[in-house]
């Protein structure tokens, strides 16, 4: 086992292009790192440096206290699980996890050893005879984990793998990924577009926004106390209500001088007539309604900016207001009603977005 570490690591192409921009990352011993942004942020490309399939510009690439810029993918020590599961299709489960370990000359005794402990640990001993193509997207997915598993290296990394898998599979490998890297205690790290795989399998997020780091940390902190309006409306389904402070309706409740944009989030929101003290209330007709078992999203928008749009038909509309509520049952579309969050739940934020001011 081994900790990462990324020291002020640069990607620039010959075209000039900046892919990544000066990533500090440090993933201690034994921990889920998980590289979370959206789609051309820069993660796999992160992700494929570390492993050494792309070549970095400039910083350092630590692993186990060993710089491996230099260093051969085959000689870092990494296993990495795929997208798409990269099996071959004419061996069987057994072969496949084997293959690797026969190509570096190990013994047969040690390879079945090996093989077998990875197949009972992924539920895999009653396939090993079979091909590839008979098995359904999850067991494929176990089998390219279970030939990561045999390598034992010091780190594994994982490049999206569950992006092909429908939905409730999606749930059920994300929980077994977890309890696996629990079990073996291997520092990881997995790449990722969806924020909701991201949160519930790291111990330590990293959001990237344009090949930077946007925020780093444990992931209920970073929900709770997002750095960055990209990070407050990225992490968190549905994401952050952020609107300007400078709206009269808004401004003579907070009477923040410093702050450009207030963020809340859907769920700290309730449907009530009473202001709280410090906090902030916000009258919206109902536009849209959206009921998804337990919980209901309700969609708002804002009296003044129906009076904005009215009075300005080509603006373009601002953004709704979302209000998550419990239970199926809510107001009919088209009613008005007044939402208010407290005072602890408002988030604060420069004009820019980049910093976040304590409320």
């Amino acid at each position: 086992m081994a900790n990462v570490t990324l020291r002020n690591v640069r990607k620039a192409y010959p075209n000039g292009f900046e892919a990544i921009k000066g990533v500090d990352v440090d993933v201690a011993d034994g921990q889920f790192c998980v590289l979370v942004g959206p789609s051309g942020c820069g993660k796999s490309t992160l992700l494929r440096m570390v492993a050494g399939l792309e070549t970095i510009s400039s910083g350092e690439i630590d692993i186990g206290g060993r710089v491996v810029n230099q260093v051969e993918p085959a000689d870092r020590d990494i296993a990495m699980v795929f997208q798409n599961y990269a099996l071959y299709p004419h061996m069987s489960v057994y072969n496949n996890m084997a293959y690797g370990l026969r190509n570096r000359g190990m013994p047969k005794p040690e390879i079945e050893t090996r093989v077998q402990e990875a197949a009972r640990i992924l539920e895999l001993g009653t396939m090993l005879d079979r091909k590839p193509g008979q098995l359904s997207g999850g067991q494929r997915q176990r089998v390219a984990m279970g030939r990561a598993i045999v390598r034992q290296p010091k780190v594994f990394l994982f490049d999206e793998p569950l992006s092909n898998l429908d939905a409730k599979l999606r749930i059920a490998m994300r929980v077994e990924i977890r309890k696996l890297q629990r079990r073996l205690n291997t520092t990881s790290i997995y790449v990722t577009h969806d924020q909701l795989e991201a949160m519930t399998l790291a111990d330590i997020l990293v959001v990237m926004n344009g090949g930077k780091v946007e925020q780093v940390g444990n992931p209920l902190a970073i929900y709770e106390k997002p750095a960055t309006t990209f990070v407050a409306s990225f992490i968190g389904a549905p994401p952050m209500n952020l609107m300007s402070t400078r709206a009269d309706e808004i401004k003579s409740q907070l009477g923040s001088a410093d702050a450009g944009i207030l963020g809340i989030r859907p769920e700290d929101f309730v449907i009530t007539d009473q202001t709280p003290a410090g906090g902030v209330a916000l009258a919206l007709t109902v536009e849209a309604i959206e009921r998804v078992g337990a919980e209901t999203f309700v969609y708002g928008t804002r009296a003044q900016d129906e009076q904005r749009i009215a009075a300005n038909p080509g603006e373009l509309p601002p953004g709704e207001v979302i209000v998550r509520i419990p239970g199926s049952e809510a107001p009919p579309i088209g009613q008005k009603i007044r939402v208010a969050a407290v005072r602890q739940k408002l988030h604060l934020f420069s004009d820019d977005g980049r910093t976040r001011i304590e409320a």
